[in-house]
């Protein structure tokens, strides 16, 4: 049993460095390679490259806040729900592998902007996608990280939703 959990415990910190290690490496590249403003068409009419740098949230809201104010919730809140996630990862026993998996998405991609928020003051996006009926927001891979375990989250909500009695018991344990 042990060696099951410790199996498990390295499984989702690898996880949790790749989500980290992929979105630093991609703004590494961008930071050194992209100027600020700079439009690469990747797809034509549909994906490009666009290097900005956000020091609001998502979207840039809170950009014009007083300095103090972006510290506190852009920085000291993100510190302690990353923290109490790691705590609740790593410490709850019985999480479905789904779950876990999505919390590392998650956290991973939470870190990687808090990384970028702490070290360098503002967050690297550059990726921006256009389908006609509607535009994304300029976007980097911890972004993705954090919609793909939201995403595992609700995929995983709707699944207990639909087994008979909505108790999380009776949706099959994976491992």
């Amino acid at each position: 049993m042990q060696y099951h959990k410790n199996y498990t415990w390295f499984f989702l910190l690898i996880v949790l460095i790749l989500n980290i290690a992929l979105d630093q490496i991609s703004k590494f590249v961008v930071r050194n390679e992209i100027s600020d403003y700079e439009h690469i068409v990747l797809i034509k009419n549909f994906f490009t490259l666009t290097k900005v740098e956000n020091s609001g949230a998502f979207l840039s809201l809170g950009d014009n806040m007083p300095y103090i104010f972006r510290l506190i919730i852009l920085t000291g809140l993100p510190v302690l729900f990353l923290g109490y996630g790691l705590y609740y990862l790593f410490s709850k026993k019985n999480l479905p592998s789904t779950m876990q998996i999505a919390l590392c998405f998650l956290i991973g991609g939470g870190m990687g902007n808090l990384y970028d928020r702490i070290v360098h003051g503002s967050v690297t996006d550059f990726m921006h996608m256009d389908f006609q009926i509607f535009q994304t927001g300029v976007f980097n891979i911890a972004d993705i990280s954090i919609m793909i375990g939201v995403g595992i989250l609700l995929i995983q909500s709707l699944r207990m939703k639909t087994t008979p009695t909505g108790d999380p018991s009776n949706v099959e344990k994976e491992d």
